[in-house]
């Protein structure tokens, strides 16, 4: 099989270095990929959302499947794009429909849906300039801390945790007014959940879905979870608390209630499905859906999945998913990320990567890098995930910790306490 996997980040060398393990594969291509995917596939110069570009590369190296690592080109219909068009219609499209895709793309959107279908979640208002004055007022009903999300995507950036009403009024009108552009002309206020968060993925094929394994991440930039949101530090699975009756309530009263609903309400969806959970005193809750994998969880989820992922993504495209074996890894896998100095802020690029051949008994997946002239060098804000397994959290991180002292480059930072809070 001939397949393309569309994406630059640490979640799409994850997957790519998954995929290319698979015997069914006899070629990968990753558009536009990282110097790390290099190693695992060929990259191919095409962005990730330039879908005339995408229909010539596949038609011109008969492709049988696209993989859609972002949310980006899944927002923007890259699945409706193949399904509507005479020549690409028969090659799956391992992502949802444009309307599937709305989950992640609108917080409005993905509440009403949990309410419809009783899916456990925060109460919340919709607000846009029109009706603020209704959001000034169910802001000063809640308790602190005060939350509220951008409606649009932006990046995993987009929400803002706020002590007190005075600052949360402001910032619903600062948000209003463009703080975040057209993102944040509706923005959603939620009640603030208090308890520790979990990432739970779904593979389905629109009937049936596989659990994958869960993960947790860590977002914000400083250590005891201080500082600014990133897009996330690091990642550890399995998760304590998400033991066997844990995770069958959030199967009963979340998984199955969510992909029953996108079916009744035919919604197209043929892909990942991510839980962002909340544990509330032993009971789970829905914070957010996202529509693809998460990133940095990937880097700790492909570990730990031991059957052929490819398999799994025919299911998924054929329909058959249930006919599929899902086996997991025992061990712990854990990934530690180093960025930019800066990150989340203004950070400097193009600095030269040294020691990745110092490092043992991890697995380096590329994020934010670039080759220059011959040399790896940094290129974003997550720049290397250095995931480990172990037979418990402690061995995996330390592993993975000693190896990120050993990679180097100017003004790399990681935190040093992934896993505290387990």
């Amino acid at each position: 099989m001939k397949l393309l996997l569309l994406g630059s980040g640490g979640r799409e060398h994850a997957l790519a270095w998954k995929i290319a393990q698979s015997p069914r594969i006899e070629k990968l291509y990753i558009a536009p990929g990282n110097a790390g995917t290099a190693g695992v596939g060929e990259n191919v110069t095409i962005q990730s959302d330039d879908f005339p570009a995408i229909k010539e590369f596949v038609l011109a190296h008969n492709i049988d499947m696209v993989v859609v690592g972002p949310e980006d080109p899944l927002v923007k219909g890259i699945y409706d794009y193949f399904k509507t068009d005479e020549e690409l219609k028969t090659i799956p499209v391992i992502g949802p429909s444009r309307q599937g895709a709305t989950l992640e793309g609108s917080k409005e959107f993905a509440k009403a849906f949990m309410q419809r279908h009783n899916i456990p979640t925060a109460r919340y208002k919709s607000i846009t300039r029109d009706n603020l004055q209704e959001g000034l007022q169910f802001l000063a009903e809640l308790e602190a801390p005060y939350v509220l999300k951008a409606d649009g995507l932006c990046a995993g950036k987009g929400v803002l945790i706020l002590p007190t009403l005075e600052e949360a009024q402001q910032e619903l009108k600062n948000m209003l007014d463009g703080m975040f552009g057209d993102a944040s002309a509706t923005v959603v206020i939620e009640e603030f959940l208090s308890g520790i968060e979990c990432s739970v993925f779904v593979l389905t094929d629109g009937k049936n879905y596989k659990i994958l394994p869960e993960a947790k991440d860590y977002k914000r930039i400083g250590e005891g979870d201080k500082g600014l949101n990133t897009g996330g530090m690091g990642s550890i699975s399995p998760v304590p608390f998400a033991d066997s009756a844990w995770m069958a309530k959030v199967e009963e009263r979340i998984i199955k209630p969510t992909v029953e609903g996108l079916s009744q309400e035919g919604i197209d969806y043929k892909g990942f499905i991510f839980f962002g959970l909340i544990n509330v005193k032993g009971e789970p809750m829905v914070i957010e859906y996202n529509v693809r994998m998460g990133d940095p969880e990937t880097e700790s989820v492909m570990l730990r999945i031991q059957s052929d992922l490819v398999e799994l993504l025919e299911g998924v495209a054929q329909g058959n998913l249930n006919e599929k074996e899902l086996k997991f890894d025992p061990r712990t896998a854990v990934c530690v990320m180093l960025v930019s100095g800066g990150y989340p802020e203004a950070y400097d690029k193009g600095y030269i990567i040294s020691g990745l051949d110092k490092v043992k008994d991890s697995i380096v997946f590329h994020a934010g890098t670039a080759l220059k002239d011959g040399e790896i060098v940094t290129n974003g804000g997550r720049v290397i995930a250095v995931s480990s397994y172990g037979k418990n959290r402690e061995e995996a991180l330390a592993k993975s910790f000693e190896n990120a002292n050993h990679i180097d480059f100017d003004k790399k930072y990681f935190r040093g306490d992934i896993g505290f809070d387990l």
